[in-house]
């Protein structure tokens, strides 16, 4: 364990993995290093962000316009619960609320894991800050009007950022073998804030 409370797993083809717990030692499904992107973009910065409705882990619809003219929106794609890098990159999230709600942002983590699924991942991490959407049925369909659904049917890593229009503004499809840095969002998100 760190100072911080997380512990660091060694996983062959990934390196180091901070987990939330201990629990999840032994929990975490290692697929070895995947091929880093295996779609085709359907959109582009500055075209408006398609619209959608998903359920969440708490229960509730979240429909992305429900944020325009709002809140700028970051979205975060990842290709699937209780895997060595997402189980890495969203509890990481947690320790940047302060820096997205400075940012005028909301975080939407999608996956196309069932509810379920996502619940139990979530809960075993300690909870998360933001909503987790699950883009399970139609299967992927999301994931699909943004371009991110891969040939084996999870979605990329991928973030978008989003403004209060709605206009993508930039978008991140990252190797899926490893975590994007949080630096490359935040450097997009004081973007937006220039006049």
């Amino acid at each position: 364990m760190t100072a911080a409370g997380l512990l660091g797993l060694e996983v062959a083809g990934v390196g180091t993995v901070w987990a939330v717990s201990e629990a999840f030692h032994g929990k975490i499904y290692v697929p070895g290093p995947l091929k880093p992107v295996d779609s085709e973009l359907t959109v582009r910065v500055g075209d408006p962000a398609p619209d959608f409705v998903l359920p969440s882990v708490s229960g509730e619809k979240v429909q992305l316009s429900q944020f325009k003219g709002r809140k700028n929106v970051v979205l975060s794609f990842v290709p699937a619960a209780w895997t060595p890098v997402c189980s890495d990159q969203w509890p990481g999230y947690n320790i940047a609320k302060d820096l997205f709600e400075a940012h005028d942002a909301v975080l939407l983590g999608i996956s196309v894991d069932n509810l379920p699924t996502l619940f139990a991942w979530t809960q075993e991490m300690g909870g998360l800050w933001f909503p987790v959407l699950s883009d399970f049925w139609p299967h992927g369909a999301v994931a699909a009007r943004y371009g991110v659904l891969r040939s084996d049917g999870v979605s990329e890593r991928a973030i978008f950022i989003i403004d209060k229009e709605g206009i993508i503004r930039a978008i991140d499809v990252h190797d899926i073998n490893q975590r994007p840095p949080l630096e490359g969002i935040l450097k997009e998100l004081e973007k937006l804030q220039k006049p």
